[in-house]
C-alpha cells in the first residue's frame, strides 16, 4: 500500500479501548493525519454522546459521525425491511446495516489503514473488512499494551472512562441484545424512557424479544428486578471467591475478567 495516498482511520465506538487507542495514536504518531470516525445508529446512550464530546476535547479534533441515511434509513427502516425481526446474536443485521456498510461507503475505494483497538492481552480479531483496500493494524498488540495500560492512558489523558461503565460493560445501542439482564435493569433505572422505547420494539406474541425467553415487560416487574440484582450479586461474590485479581486493573476496577468484551459486535464495542 503506497504511503503517500493512504488514509489513516480509527473507529471510535465510545468504549474504553478505541478511546485509549485514539489518545495513544495522537501521542505516539502526531505526524499521521488520523481520521476519527463514529458510526452513529441514532440509538446510542446519552452517556455515549457525552463521552464522544469529551474525547473530541482531548484530541482537539472532531470525530466524524456516520449514519445510515441520516435517520430515514436507520434502524427503524431496516427493521421494517427485515419484517420486524429484531437483531440477535445469530442474526446481527444491525451491525451490517448501521455500522459496517456506512463505514465502507465512507471509505469507498481509497487505500485505508484502519487502526483497531484490540489489546495485547486479548484473543479476538474485531472488525476486519473484506475490502482489499482496507488494511487492519493493531497498535496495542504490536506494542504490548494491556488493560492496565489502557486504564492508565485514559486516566492520564483526562478523558477517563465513559459514565455508562457505572452500570454497563460495553458501548453500543441502548437496546443491545448482548446486554446482561442486570444491564437491562440498569437501563430501566437510569434511562426509563429508552427502556420503554426498547420494550415497544418487542413483539412478544411472535417471539421477538430482546432477551431470550423473557420480555422486557416481565423483566421490569419489581420482583423480577430484585431477583436479577440478587443473582448478579451472588455471581460476583462467587467469582471473587474463586480467585484473586490477576492484575492491578482487576484490583482497581473490580472487573474479574473480560468475558463481556469477548462477545458482541466488535465494531461497536471496541
Amino acid at each position: 500500500m503506497a504511503e503517500d495516498n493512504v488514509r489513516h482511520i480509527l473507529l471510535v465506538s465510545g468504549g474504553k479501548d478505541s478511546t485509549a487507542l485514539a489518545v495513544y495514536m495522537r501521542e505516539k504518531h502526531p505526524e499521521l493525519d488520523v481520521e476519527y470516525v463514529f458510526c452513529d445508529t441514532h440509538k446510542e446512550l446519552e452517556e455515549t454522546y457525552d463521552y464522544l464530546a469529551k474525547i473530541e476535547g482531548v484530541l482537539e479534533k472532531p470525530i466524524t459521525r456516520l449514519s445510515s441515511g441520516l435517520g430515514e434509513r436507520g434502524f427503524d427502516h431496516h427493521l421494517n425491511v427485515y419484517g420486524g425481526y429484531l437483531p440477535s446474536p445469530s442474526v446481527r443485521w444491525c451491525t451490517k446495516k448501521l455500522k459496517i456498510e456506512p463505514f465502507e461507503d465512507y471509505v469507498g475505494d481509497d487505500p485505508v489503514r484502519l487502526y483497531v483497538g484490540i489489546r495485547a492481552d486479548e484473543h479476538r480479531e474485531g472488525y476486519i473488512s473484506t475490502k482489499p483496500n482496507i488494511e487492519a493494524v493493531f497498535p496495542f498488540k504490536e506494542d504490548g499494551i494491556n488493560k492496565e495500560d489502557v486504564l492508565r492512558i485514559l486516566e492520564e489523558s483526562g478523558v477517563g472512562l465513559p459514565k455508562y461503565y457505572e452500570w454497563r460493560t460495553r458501548s453500543g445501542c441502548y437496546f443491545c441484545f448482548f446486554q446482561r439482564k442486570k444491564e437491562w435493569v440498569g437501563l430501566l433505572e437510569r434511562h426509563p424512557d429508552q427502556f420503554e422505547k426498547a420494550k415497544a420494539y418487542e413483539k412478544v406474541e411472535e417471539g421477538y424479544t430482546w432477551v431470550q425467553k423473557e420480555s422486557l415487560t416481565e423483566l421490569s416487574r419489581p420482583e423480577r428486578v430484585a431477583q436479577i440484582k440478587e443473582n448478579d450479586a451472588k455471581r460476583k461474590a462467587q467469582a471473587a471467591a474463586r480467585r484473586n485479581p490477576r492484575n492491578l486493573a482487576e484490583a482497581f476496577t473490580g472487573e474479574l475478567s473480560d468475558a463481556d468484551d469477548e462477545q458482541g459486535c466488535l465494531i461497536c464495542h471496541l
